[in-house]
């Protein structure tokens, strides 16, 4: 009926008029709904303005882009096309650990927008912070702001590489899923869109905790991604064989050892001596009967300095070495030193005696725990599986690579420990090897291998005082010889191959080619320590970011962490910077005799490879996980705008907290600067834990916590 009256107004004398209304009214409704529904293409890329609303990269090699609105944006086919081909260009230009494609050399600071510590603090009788640092960085900090939100938006766009990542992780069923796989997304398919759901803050401000002690095999020296806790039997290793984590991340509390855990012996004392009972194992006590570099005395642990594995003692043997390869001057042009296994850690000491930055690898194949006793002696150690997964490091970024005592079949897996050897090894960088009574087949076995890698073997001799056969190899620094190889056995790693990629990537049985480009790092040897601290290699891009990164930590060290914090800094020997960007904190801590162990974490841009070409030392790491060291292994934890940069990405954030707690010593100090949504609920965390809160600060939305760990255990 309204369609047959419409027709008679028509034809009447206004219907022209009536139906031409009609029409552009009808025109402007679909011109409304149109641009309701519509997206426009500019707001496929939106600037991020801060860190709030960072999450989880997406598995699986997917590419993501955040709208304002935190939504993501289904793209058309040309569009997605365009991008695929950019980031295709974009490939061979940047690096990410174990990822699509970021600047290796970039630097992205978690600082740059924070407000510096002042003079006053919450407590009157608590120890002042110097506001000479926050004037004398006001300006740095306003000129980063704007760079701080560039870095955040590159950073939101890494992606880990699905395929490698946990791809091909062979023989252990248990893996399960990652607590790396964090982000909790509600995809919901509405007007040809997804929307990922975001979270909170980072801790709930609201909560409450109460904390019970770990009730775990491995008991006081709990590993959780390392221990084998879940379904074993009696007849089951102890360790896993490659790293294994919990679905859900422990939060428990580790127990202390069972006669309790003393204030460990001060550095430098602690090279000869160390409390037995805060190492005490079984396997340890039955490891000294065979061994006399480490001999039972009273309540200590004691390290003659002339005893070792070595016959004649480490600096002997260190000396030998030199003999042999005069190009070898320890603390010159050799600096960073992976020591394979730790099975002496009296060569480690005398390393350092020369100034020589040695990194300790604790392979966790048995129960002897030596790491654990290097860890307390205060030298750098990290403990990793060393069986199918790559290491933790970057390519071609040690020195020497040293193997004492050496048991490890490297010949065996077509090699794959060797080839693992070669990727983090420095072009031109040595591979020393002692062994006893090699079986000649295992000999011969050795020498195809190392041909066919092309190594170049210096040095072949029996030590007449130690009695220990060393052989020193040095890998190749131009990719000529590959070339000339008549059998291409093994095969050169595809040019796509990222061989700084290393969470979770299986080892592979191929060369990489020697970097040859200037842009490439590890295509010069660095400068002589100590000067190569300073020095900026060409291919690192924003050198100016790197020197004001040196400059800024030096002032923030100097003026405020050492004389404001209350810190006995003589106390403090093993230090994390759990967020480091180029060894700046590190670099301003050396005259305090303190080694740092940078984690680069895998989410934030890969400076790693920088951070030893200064010749310091560091890993990679996801912090949705468990670190890979024993309790109780660090003396002070510094966080530097840690918090803020994981939100969203980790499910269980607590559980951070949980980590500190393990791996800090009783006694040990943690030092984190953040905003204050963040710091005022991670104060209630430490509380809870009855740690004792120091100092505390805050201005303008930034603030710094500075605690102390307690014996307590509930």
């Amino acid at each position: 009926m309204a369609l047959a009256r419409f027709g008679r107004q028509v034809k009447r004398q206004h219907g022209v008029c009536v139906k031409m209304t009609a029409v552009a009214i009808l025109g402007l409704c679909f011109i409304f709904v149109w641009s309701m529904f519509s997206s426009p293409s500019t707001s496929v890329t939106v600037q991020r303005e801060s860190f709030d609303d960072i999450a989880e990269p997406v598995a699986s090699g997917t590419m993501v882009s955040k709208s304002k609105g935190n939504q993501l944006e289904k793209h058309d086919s040309n569009d997605h096309k365009r991008k695929v081909e950019s980031n295709l260009k974009k490939k061979d230009e940047k690096k990410v650990n174990g990822s699509l494609p970021l600047p290796a050399h970039e630097h992205k600071s978690g600082k740059k927008n924070e407000k510096h510590v002042s003079n006053r603090t919450k407590d009157r009788d608590k120890p002042k912070v110097s506001s000479e640092v926050s004037k004398e960085n006001q300006k740095q900090e306003e000129s980063q702001s704007e760079e701080a939100e560039k870095e955040t938006e590159e950073e939101e766009e890494v992606v880990v590489d699905g395929e490698e990542e946990k791809g091909e992780m062979e023989g252990d069923a248990d893996l399960g899923e990652s607590v790396d796989q964090e982000t909790e997304e509600a995809v919901e398919n509405e007007n040809e869109g997804k929307k990922r759901k975001t979270k909170g803050p980072v801790f709930d401000p609201k909560a409450h905790y109460s904390w019970k002690l770990c009730s775990t095999r491995s008991k006081h020296n709990y590993m959780p991604c390392i221990d084998v806790e879940s379904g074993f039997t009696r007849l089951q290793s102890y360790r896993h064989g490659e790293r294994t984590c919990p679905k859900v991340p422990p939060m428990c509390l580790v127990p202390l050892p069972h006669d309790g855990y003393d204030a460990p012996v001060r550095w430098p004392e602690s090279k000869l001596k160390i409390l037995y009972k805060n190492v005490a194992h079984p396997k340890l006590a039955a490891y000294m009967k065979n061994h006399n570099w480490l001999i039972k005395s009273g309540e200590h642990l004691m390290f003659p300095q002339n005893q070792s594995d070595f016959k004649g003692g480490g600096v002997h043997y260190l000396e030998s070495i030199e003999e042999m390869v005069p190009d070898i001057e320890w603390g010159k042009n050799i600096r960073v030193v992976l020591d394979v296994g730790c099975s002496d850690s009296s060569f480690v000491a005398s390393l350092l005696d020369k100034d020589v930055l040695t990194l300790s690898l604790g392979l966790k194949d048995d129960l002897v725990d030596l790491a654990q006793v290097s860890l307390e002696r205060g030298f750098a150690t990290v403990v990793s599986p060393f069986a199918r997964r790559r290491l933790p490091f970057p390519s071609g970024v040690f020195d020497a690579i040293h193997c004492g005592q050496c048991t490890i079949p490297w010949h065996s897996h077509e090699g794959k420990l060797l080839l693992e050897v070669n990727r983090i090894l420095r072009p031109g960088g040595y591979f020393i090897l002692s062994t006893k009574h090699d079986s000649i087949e295992a000999e011969e076995a050795m020498n195809t291998l190392t041909s066919s890698i092309c190594w170049n073997i210096l040095a072949h001799k029996t030590d007449d005082v130690s009695e220990v056969g060393v052989k020193i190899y040095q890998k190749p620094d131009s990719n000529d010889i590959y070339v000339l190889r008549r059998r291409k056995n093994p095969p050169l790693c595809k040019e796509n191959e990222n061989p700084d990629a290393a969470w979770y990537v299986p080892m592979k049985t191929c060369l990489h080619p020697i970097p040859s480009a200037i842009e490439q790092h590890g295509t010069e040897w660095p400068e002589e320590w100590p000067k190569r601290l300073e020095t900026y290699p060409e291919w690192l891009n924003n050198k100016e970011k790197a020197i004001d990164d040196t400059k800024y930590w030096k002032n923030i060290v100097d003026k405020s962490y050492l004389t404001g914090m209350g810190i006995d800094w003589s106390t403090i020997r093993n230090v994390m910077d759990m967020k480091a960007i180029h060894g700046g904190f590190a670099a301003a801590l050396l005259q305090q005799k303190i080694w740092v162990m940078n984690v680069v974490p895998i989410h934030a841009p890969d400076t790693l490879p920088f951070i030893f070409e200064r010749g310091l030392v560091g890993v990679y790491h996801d912090w949705c996980e468990p670190f890979g060291t024993y309790p109780r292994s660090y003396d002070l934890l510094h966080a530097d705008h840690f918090f803020s940069r994981l939100k969203n990405r980790c499910k269980h954030p607590v559980s951070i907290v949980v980590e500190m707690d393990r791996i800090l010593r009783p006694g040990g100090w943690v030092i984190v600067r953040d905003k204050v949504e963040i710091l005022d609920p991670l104060e209630a965390i430490l509380r809870s834990l009855h740690w004792e809160i120091r100092m505390t600060y805050s201005q303008n939305k930034e603030g710094i916590i500075c605690a102390q760990k307690t014996t307590w255990r509930p």
